[in-house]
């Protein structure tokens, strides 16, 4: 639906890795990795703010539910896709290490 909703945002590339802390499951950190001008536009559309609220109602979702991979994760924007990825610990690691 974001990506519908902000489709100039979706036609970029980036990525935003975030995570919740170990005793909660909500949202307490993300890290923009984007092309051009697209985190400011992110900034200035709202649709920085849709998406970390999202992705703060998917963490606690996942909490409820008692999935494994609820945690950390990486959301893609990647020329019209937005893409979310769950990862554990050892996935996050293992794809900064690369």
């Amino acid at each position: 639906m974001l990506a519908r909703q902000f489709p100039g945002i979706v036609q970029g590339c980036g990525q935003v890795v975030f995570a919740a802390e170990d005793d909660e499951a909500r949202l307490s950190h993300a890290s923009w990795r984007t092309e051009g001008d697209l985190f400011e536009r992110a900034s200035e559309t709202g649709f920085k703010q849709y998406l970390m609220e999202l992705i703060d109602c998917f963490i606690q979702y996942r909490a409820q539910t008692g999935q494994t991979k609820r945690k950390i994760g990486v959301v893609r924007i990647d020329q019209g896709s937005l893409m979310i990825e769950w990862l554990s610990n050892d996935d996050l690691l293992e794809s900064e290490g690369t």
